[in-house]
């Protein structure tokens, strides 16, 4: 009789228990609950994971995930779902979520109206947003960048580079995204050289290939020599012209200073046998690396729902791409001083360009 009572009561704990644990176990806020199958899928913008830029970089910190928790691509593990235009997000955020992926990246600014309306009804799902911020929502994570840091140090740069003294900027949009990296790229520019001129100009999109190279050789015409592209897929356009250049003028000096990731490679040209590359430099925008750094956390219960985290030159989240064949030692040293300034707080950098 005893062993009878003793096994009912012990089946009412487990039934507690079960019951506790199921009220418990929304996945939709800051949970410290480590998910063994944990599954993540991003919502590109329109210039895709091949625009070399933004969503590519992104792509590549989820397959890094993937390839270090041994997950495959597809429904269960990794995988992205590409927007050809504004109409395709609310789509591929419910198809994502449909599909029982754990946590939903959208890539871009573009991306929030969606996302707000999906995640109030989708709760039990995460999203994360990159480069917007959307605020009281539990099941939504913002990820930002100070992107003016980096586009400082490249503007030091230019301005160190420039024979012309004449400069461009090509934005993909006038936004204040955007125009966060034209303010800080002008500031850099007029911090080590006074006499330089910016001249800046914006696509109106991020994959107008053919719009952004005719900018660039409307500015090279004018003089221009430095042109740094912060547009996205529209930005291919600017390394066509410069390339395009090259290849009738090998003795002219016309460069590209791309963005978001090291497009060194995006700059290469041969001509009549002998190698050129028109990249000057890149301003890494480590997209990839946040991607990897929010699905860890995510992966481990510790998703920071209803947070912002921001990345700059402390948290190592924008600067310099790796490659500097074309930066001359002074250049070098210039950017290395400069960079130090802007961690220890010296340096006020705006986040718009002045007229």
């Amino acid at each position: 009789m005893k062993k009878r009572k003793f096994g009912l009561a012990l089946a009412a704990v487990l039934v507690a228990g079960t019951l506790l644990s199921a009220c418990g176990s929304g996945g939709n806020s800051s949970s410290t609950n480590k998910k063994d199958n944990f599954s993540v899928a991003l919502v590109t913008d329109v210039g895709g994971i091949d625009d070399r830029s933004f969503n590519q970089s992104a792509w590549e910190g989820l397959q890094q995930f993937g390839k270090e928790e041994n997950l495959k691509k597809g429904k269960n593990g990794f995988d992205y779902l590409q927007s050809h235009s504004d109409a395709d997000y609310t789509t591929n955020l419910n198809t994502a979520v449909r599909n029982g992926f754990d946590l939903v990246y959208g890539i871009g600014y573009n991306l929030e109206p969606a996302i707000k309306q999906i995640a109030d009804q989708r709760k039990s799902t995460n999203f994360a947003i990159v480069d917007d911020v959307i605020t009281g929502k539990k099941n939504v994570a913002s990820i930002t960048f100070k992107e003016q840091e980096g586009s400082f140090l490249v503007g030091v740069v230019a301005g160190l580079t420039t024979k012309s003294n004449k400069i461009g900027f090509i934005g993909g949009t006038d936004s204040d995204l955007i125009n966060k990296f034209a303010g800080g790229f002008q500031a850099g520019v007029k911090a080590v050289n006074p006499k330089a001129k910016v001249q800046i100009q914006y696509v109106g999109s991020f994959d107008d290939a053919s719009k952004g190279q005719s900018i660039a050789s409307a500015m090279y015409k004018s003089g221009t020599d430095v042109i740094y592209a912060a547009a996205g897929g529209s930005g291919k356009g600017v390394f066509t012209e410069a390339k395009n250049i090259k290849q009738d003028d090998p003795s002219k000096d016309v460069w590209v200073i791309g963005v978001d990731r090291d497009q060194a490679d995006e700059g290469n040209v041969t001509v009549k046998g002998k190698k050129y590359n028109v990249t000057l430099t890149s301003m890494v925008k480590r997209v990839d690396k946040a991607v990897l750094d929010l699905s860890k956390k995510a992966k481990d219960g510790k998703f920071p729902g209803g947070k912002t985290i921001e990345y700059g030159l402390k948290e190592n989240g924008v600067g310099i791409a790796p490659t500097q064949d074309n930066l001359t030692p002074k250049v070098k040293k210039a950017v290395d001083e400069w960079k130090q300034k802007i961690i220890n707080g010296d340096v006020k950098i705006p986040v718009k360009p002045t007229k």
